[in-house]
């Protein structure tokens, strides 16, 4: 079951990174960075289940902080390009 979760966030994972650099946008671009970012917290929370270790909670949680707020920064950058 583990394996098969990791083929589909693989799957998407490529999909993501497609739209990360082919754009069009930035912020098709940006959205596309913020769900690589969720099938990594998701990849994490699937090996915290593999190997039963709830310690990688902590990557997780600090990974989605870290997306958050980058986040807020390139929202406010393209709002006040403009863009």
């Amino acid at each position: 079951m583990i394996a098969a979760t990791f083929v589909l966030l693989s799957c998407a994972a490529a999909l993501f990174a497609y739209r990360a650099v082919r754009g069009p946008s930035i912020v098709d671009r940006v959205v596309a960075v913020d769900g690589l970012v969720v099938i990594a917290i998701g990849a994490i929370a699937a090996d915290a289940v593999r190997y039963d270790d709830a310690r990688f909670a902590d990557a997780a949680i600090l990974l989605a902080i870290i997306a958050f707020v980058g986040t807020g920064i390139v929202a406010r950058f393209i709002e006040r390009r403009g863009g």
